[in-house]
């Protein structure tokens, strides 16, 4: 069974089909991409998976679970997690209380123990600051985990975000631009962390992305999307040379 099914999603803005019978399948420790010029629908595809859109058509399983027309949390709580396009950091937080925060989702001393819970909270507080310090090590800001995150250099911020997404436990992570907005030093970084983070959890991972180089070098299998369709899908060798991918989302030859 798949970890991830994608069938036939499509969404409408009015008259506009922004996605057409989008169809993926996906399992554990799969890392996959999706590339497209702009406007061509992907971060659209993510938000109807993590449920900030709602499909027009078709349908998102999660180990067999239908999870189209679920909130954004539950989708979280069920195992998808992602980064976004745009950062959304809170700048007068810490990075420890930003990946804390993600933490909080996975408590169970609820309400009244936040206010009652004497040992049993303290200890949970505890083990989430151990997890959110383990997960800053990972992606090699922990010793900037008392710093305001909105003094961070970009490339760091992009880092915290995957810290913050996974955090959440997830089985499957979206990443949207990942690299977007970087420099040829943090995007080695960034390169690093992903494959940190496939070896170690074996999660997963989607990510949207435009550098081409990028994406050959990190994903198994590669899917192209333009105005809404898939138009090839294959391993990067296959999409490098696919006449369509070239044309339609570069208009010449794929340079390196």
């Amino acid at each position: 069974m798949p970890l991830l099914e994608i069938k036939d999603l499509s969404i409408r803005f009015g008259g506009l089909q922004a996605v057409k019978n989008y169809n993926l399948t996906m399992n554990p420790g799969d890392i996959r991409g999706l590339i497209g010029p702009n406007g061509a629908g992907k971060t659209t595809v993510f938000n109807m998976m993590t449920g900030i859109l709602t499909p027009t058509e078709g349908q998102v399983l999660l180990n067999n679970w239908s999870i189209e027309g679920f909130q954004p949390y539950q989708i979280a709580a069920r195992g998808i997690g992602r980064t976004f396009q745009n950062l959304c950091l809170w700048r007068h937080m810490t990075v420890l209380e930003h990946v804390k925060m993600a933490c909080y989702s996975k408590i169970t001393y609820g309400l009244f123990g936040a206010f009652f819970g004497g040992a049993r909270r303290k200890r949970e507080e505890t083990q989430m600051t151990n997890k959110a310090m383990d997960l800053l090590a990972l992606v090699k800001l922990d010793q900037f985990a008392d710093q305001l995150v909105g003094n961070l250099p970009y490339g760091a911020q992009r880092r915290m975000e995957i810290a913050r997404a996974l955090a959440t436990d997830p089985k499957i992570l979206l990443l949207d631009e990942p690299t977007a907005g970087m420099n040829p030093e943090e995007l080695d970084q960034i390169m690093e962390i992903i494959r940190l983070v496939h070896g170690e959890y074996k999660m997963a991972i989607l990510l949207i992305e435009h550098r081409l180089k990028f994406v050959m070098e990190l994903c198994e299998r590669i899917q192209a999307l333009v105005f809404g369709e898939v138009i090839a899908e294959g391993e990067p060798e296959e999409i490098r040379n696919h006449p369509q991918v070239i044309e339609a989302y570069l208009g010449k030859e794929i340079e390196y």
